[in-house]
């Protein structure tokens, strides 16, 4: 069930970005590069990876060849305005004491659009509980800081986008957001 519900989730990514048809793609926040080994972007876009741990960066590069990669936090991302058209940030936000910089961060260096996702709540907690996973916490993953269901979720993105689309994939929200200057 677990494999189902992830592959479900990359799934429906994939099917945001390829709609979105970037030639240029920042996974800020890229972990071990999952956006880049399961396939989700067109190999004809341009990926930087960008994450704050140096080991998460090796892991891209032992399955994956991205255009760059670069030591970095999604709080400040070195790059300039709009220098990309697409910036993923996938599972990054729930671990932020301060997401909303995060989410200016990404609109900052987005040409065209930004995808967000989060853990779905109450969801992803009782799913972790079900399976026996964090039971002291609840389910709750320990480092998750912030939790979020689709109206807490549209709030917080809703400070600085005036175009949010949220789409289930469940137990996951993703979130595909345009500043309306954009298409």
């Amino acid at each position: 069930m677990v494999s189902f519900v992830i592959r479900r989730f990359f799934t429906r990514l994939g099917k945001l970005t390829r709609e979105l048809g970037p030639r240029s793609v920042l996974d800020a926040g890229c972990g071990e590069g999952e956006v880049l080994r399961r396939g989700v972007l067109d190999r004809k876009s341009w990926v930087v990876s960008l994450d704050l741990q140096e080991g998460a960066l090796k892991a891209v590069r032992s399955h994956s060849q991205p255009g760059g990669m670069v030591l970095g936090s999604v709080l400040e991302l070195p790059f300039a305005a709009a220098s990309y058209d697409l910036v993923l940030c996938t599972e990054v936000l729930e671990h932020l004491e301060n997401p909303l910089q995060a989410v200016n961060e990404a609109a900052r260096v987005s040409r065209q659009a930004v995808i967000f996702s989060v853990p779905w709540e109450p969801w992803f907690r009782a799913g972790n509980f079900v399976r026996g996973k964090y039971m002291a916490d609840w389910g709750n993953f320990p480092e998750h800081v912030q939790h979020w269901n689709f109206a807490s979720f549209r709030q917080l993105l809703g400070q600085r986008y005036t175009k949010v689309h949220l789409e289930e994939a469940f137990p996951w929200i993703l979130a595909l957001c345009r500043a309306a200057d954009r298409r």
